[in-house]
This record gives structure tokens, sequence and C-alpha cells, in this order.
């Protein structure tokens, strides 16, 4: 889209948000339910799209993109008049006569900016929680599956009014011009360095941001752990998608002890698994940058097992690295990728003070069947969400709020998080008339002072 044409649709979407439409509960409830009728009516365009794009099963697809926008739209049919009431709280005597009121409204025009790793659940969950708080919504899908990109803009274009939802397509031009304009709330998801620009940019017309950025996400592994489960779980966490999801476990620490048996389990896991492109349960690399720039990754003197590479159809395999230290050049940065490396450890002290010292994590996972071990683990390090003896799977709770923390992320959505995050909490105090104390009023003196002080308790 040109300038004008976004500057006109932003107007447009202003307009038709002040005639309030979007503030009624049906209203809301009718375009979710379309929503839905129109994601399910074409689904079969929706996995064409994203296998093109990835070489995504239609399995996968369902399981990790479709199912969960699936069940927010559903969670926000049958809640959202609960969540839009208004809430009494209580009034102190300060104010008495009075009754105090917390309204819930819809913050205006929202832009929502999707990733390219889950380019369907990304884009999708969180506008389901904007136009279940009431707003209007301008969507921009990641241009880097482009099929999948092109198939989300045919969807919303042709089943909604663009007053009201509407997808807009490009690269980083579009983007940069949509974060020029002036929203009510932006929703990024993405890495840490764009993360960084969507901010800037808002800050200069103060809006409202929610970043979904990502990390190094930790699993540490004990020696007291159900070590089978602990394998599977995080053979299946880490290389979902090719590992090419923000909240993966990005390396591992493991007691020294159990180091050799965890890594031949994990690689007979791996084998298994039978991770390729023809068993449709695994994906290639989004492009040949990110191809390359995993290749890149890779200490040679530290595989302790990788399978076959094949650069003509990005198909990167699991790859396992022994004896990693915090100062390989694999642990400077999130590594995206289906490399994991393991980092054996002695002290559970040293362990969680080298992941104190590393930027605060999306995610961090811990696999034990030790409880003080395990409240350690959650009570000192700082961590966006995460799980006991699993991976990954906390995202699947829509009662569990999902967002980072420092460098990972700000504000989270997901169920009643994700309305709160596009919705304004207006406070009223409304006030009778029948009583009008003279204590506030001037003239002062001070038993008036004693008496405001012994009413307000100090």
């Amino acid at each position: 889209m040109e300038h004008e044409q976004i500057t006109e649709l932003i107007k447009a979407q202003n307009i038709f948000f002040n005639t309030n439409s979007t503030k009624e509960i049906k209203f809301r409830v009718k375009q979710l339910k379309q929503l839905k009728t129109a994601l399910k009516s074409n689904e079969e365009k929706m996995y064409k799209a994203i296998y093109n794009d990835f070489k995504k099963s239609n399995f996968d697809a369902f399981t990790n993109e479709l199912a969960l926008v699936y069940l927010d739209i559903d969670e926000a049919v049958s809640k959202v008049q609960k969540w839009s009431k208004r809430k009494r709280v209580r009034t102190n005597l300060l104010n008495f006569p009075a009754k105090s009121y917390i309204y819930p409204e819809p913050l205006g025009t929202c832009l929502v900016i999707g990733a390219w790793n889950y380019p369907i659940q990304l884009s999708f969950a969180p506008v389901v929680a904007a136009i279940a708080a009431g707003n209007t919504v301008v969507l921009k899908p990641s241009e880097v599956p482009s099929e999948t990109s092109n198939i989300i803009a045919e969807i919303v274009n042709s089943n909604f009014e663009s007053s009201f939802f509407h997808v807009v397509e490009g690269g980083v031009e579009v983007t940069t011009d949509l974060l020029s304009m002036k929203w009510d709330k932006i929703f990024f998801t993405g890495s840490i360095k764009v993360g960084r620009i969507v901010y800037q940019a808002a800050a200069k017309h103060l809006t409202p941001v929610t970043l979904e950025l990502g990390g190094k996400s930790p699993a540490f592994v004990s020696k007291n752990c159900n070590l089978d489960v602990a394998v599977n779980r995080i053979v299946w966490g880490k290389f979902l998608n090719a590992g090419q999801t923000c909240i993966a476990p990005d390396y591992i620490l493991v007691e020294s002890s159990i180091q050799d048996e965890f890594l031949q389990k994990m690689k007979n896991r791996i084998l298994e698994m039978d991770f390729a492109l023809k068993n449709e349960n695994y994906v290639q690399i989004i492009n040949d940058a990110n191809y390359d720039r995993l290749k890149g990754l890779i200490d040679e003197e530290k595989v302790y097992f990788a399978g076959d590479f094949d650069p003509a159809t990005r198909y990167f395999p699991p790859v396992l690295m022994k004896n990693v230290d915090f100062s390989d050049r694999i642990m400077e940065d999130e590594i995206f990728g289906p490399i994991l490396p393991v980092i054996p450890y002695e002290d559970l002290s040293w362990a969680i003070h080298q992941v104190k010292k590393q930027p605060k994590p999306l995610a961090c996972y811990m696999f034990s069947n030790n409880s003080s071990y395990k409240t350690r683990i959650i009570d000192e390090i700082s961590f966006g969400g995460g799980a006991v003896n699993d991976t990954i799977m906390h995202i699947a709770n829509s009662q569990l709020p999902f967002g980072g923390v420092g460098t990972s992320g700000m504000g989270s959505y997901h169920g009643k998080a994700g309305f709160d995050t596009f919705t304004h909490h207006k406070s009223i105090l409304n006030k009778a008339t029948w009583l009008d104390p003279s204590v506030k009023y001037p003239p002062y003196s001070p038993k008036k002072l004693k008496l405001i002080r012994w009413i307000m308790g100090v």
C-alpha cells in the first residue's frame, strides 16, 4: 500500500471506532465468529501456502497454528461479556459516601505486526484479543513466508470491512511507514533488534506497545529427573518447527554426572523421531540467509551428533553440541534453529549465576523431581514463563499470561491477559450528594487535619 492509502485506512478506522460500534459485545462476538468461519473455510488454502513456505505438514499447521487460534476465538466468544463488565471495587472511608468502579474500554485503532516462524498463529492470536477488547485492527503479517502472507490478506480483506479489520502486506518500507503513523496500540512479535525499532517509533507518539521478543531460553536437567521423559519432551520442544520457535529450549544445563547418558538418549530419540521433510514431522529453514547463519554457529570440534545437511531444500538436521561453554559463539545470541548446545555443570549455584549474567530469557525449563531444585530456579531467575518437567506447553494454557521480561519482551497476552492488553481500565468514583462534609474545604484547622489523619489511618 502507498503512504496515502495507509493514511486513509487509519483515518477510516478511527472514524469507525468513534461510532462506538465496536464497543457493543454483540458486534465483537459476531466478528470473532466470522473470523473463525473464514479461517475454517480456507484451511486448505492456508495448508498449501504454509507448506510452500516451510514444508510444514497439515498436522503441524493445524496443531501449532490454527488450533490455538480457534481455541482463543472460542474462549473470547464465551467470556468477552464477563471480561467487559464494569467491576465494582471497594471505596475507602475518605470518599464516603460513594461507589467505585472499573470500566474496561477499548484502546482504539491497533496495529498488529506478526512474525514469520508461526505466521498464522502469531498473526491472528493478538488480533483475536484486540477484537474481543473492542478495537479496530490493521494486521501486518511477516512478508518472509510470502504465500502465507498472501492468503492471510486474501481471507481477511475479503471477509471484513477495511474500516474495522484489514491486512496490509509488504516489507520493511511498508512496516516503517505503518510505524510512523499514530496508533492507539502496537503489538509486535519478532526479534529483539526489530523490537527496539518498533519501541522507538511508538515513543514518538507515546503509543503503548506490547513486544513479544525472544532470547536464549535455558533448560536445566538434574540427575534426579525422569531422564527418559525429559529427553522426549526436550527433543520435541527443541526441534518443533526445526527449532524456529521463540520459546524453544535454546541450550541445556545438565548435571555433569549424567551428561553422557543424557546425550546418548537424546541422540537415540532424535534417530527414533526420524525428523525429515518427507515424514511430515519437520520443516525447512525459512530462507538461505538463516540457513547460512545457523551453519556458521556450529563448532565442528564440539559436535556430538548431526544428521545430513541439504542446502538445496534448506533441510537442517538436529545438531547436538557437547561440552559447550558460555564463551562459545553459539552462546552469543538466540539460536532460533535446530542446534542444541549442552553445557555440563557441577554446582547448581554456578549454573544459576551464569544464566543470571545473561539477558532475561523468554522461557526457562527445569527437569527434576527435587522440589528445592525447582524452587531455586523459579525464585532466583527472572524469565517470561516456563514449565517444570516439560517444554513449550505453557503456551497452550490460556490461563497463563504469555510474555517476556526485560529484553525478551514487555506485556503479555492469551485469554484474559490478551483482552487486558488491548484494554484501558477506566477508574470511576461515583459520589453521592446527600452528604458533603466540610473537612476538606478551607478554612483549614488543626482539628480538620487531625480528623483527616484519623480517617486515612496515618
